[in-house]
């Protein structure tokens, strides 16, 4: 798998297919293969004439693993897929990120435009100008000696999540910590790319699409019917939806 240097980290990427580039954004706890590879994302979207470009973003998959909470701050990640895009030589690129991935994707909108066509943000929604919903839950179910002494519901879900992906979960936890970033609502409203907002009708992690998809000047809203947080991430909803969003604004 290829790397690259990012503001002093070593960063892991992998590329498929040909075509304009999309820049995929994986969320908390996952990596580019979790995310994007074995939902069958890439397959997708490279059938579809795009050329995928998964990120594991730092601390997470086959990327540098940081311990200190102040490395992780969402903005400060979003220099990384800036800094990818460069590594890349690409100019303008799309981007689609899931929960802690659609944070940073904002931020990368906020912080880059002139980087953005158009952006996909999967997973959150009426929370993303608020601090991570329970995290410091999951901070807690992260650092238990073992899943059977957490009980918080959210919690659960994320260490049974950080187990199945054979994270560092002192590197997960440490950027738990330090990701929260709420998106200020202003900033919001100054993102002129378009942007399709995708989240599963029971996510109550994310929030509703709607209502984040209203602060954006060129956002609409895609609602993944009977899917929470962890289950909509490779729904067909969300694939058909997000194809029909790319052919209109990001044509090959």
């Amino acid at each position: 798998m290829p790397v690259f240097e990012s503001e002093g980290f070593t960063l892991a990427y992998e590329i498929y297919g040909e075509g304009p580039p999309i820049v995929a954004v994986h969320g908390f706890g996952s990596n580019g293969i979790v995310n994007w590879v074995s939902t069958g994302w890439a397959e997708t979207l490279t059938g579809a004439g795009y050329r995928v470009v998964t990120l594991d973003n730092r601390g997470h998959g086959n990327s540098e693993k940081v311990y200190d909470s102040g490395r992780y701050d969402a903005r400060e990640m979003a220099s990384d897929v800036v800094n990818l895009v460069d590594h890349l030589g690409y100019g303008k690129v799309a981007l689609i990120g899931y929960s802690m991935g659609a944070r940073i994707s904002a931020f990368v909108c906020i912080q880059s435009p002139e980087k953005v066509a158009c952006a996909i943000f999967g997973g959150l929604g009426a929370n993303m100008p608020t601090p991570t919903l329970d995290s410091d839950e999951i901070i807690a179910a992260l650092d238990a000696p073992s899943l059977s002494e957490v009980t918080h519901p959210t919690g659960r879900q994320f260490r049974i999540f950080a187990d199945h992906t054979k994270s560092d979960r002192k590197a997960l936890a440490a950027c738990m910590a330090g990701s929260r970033t709420p998106v200020p609502v202003e900033d919001l409203r100054g993102i002129v790319a378009p942007v399709l907002v995708a989240v599963g009708s029971e996510d109550t992690v994310g929030g509703d699409a709607q209502t984040l998809a209203d602060m954006l000047p060129n956002g609409e809203s895609l609602v993944i019917e009977r899917r929470d947080h962890m289950r909509a991430t490779g729904d067909p909803q969300f694939k058909k939806g997000a194809l029909e969003f790319l052919a209109r604004v990001y044509p090959t």
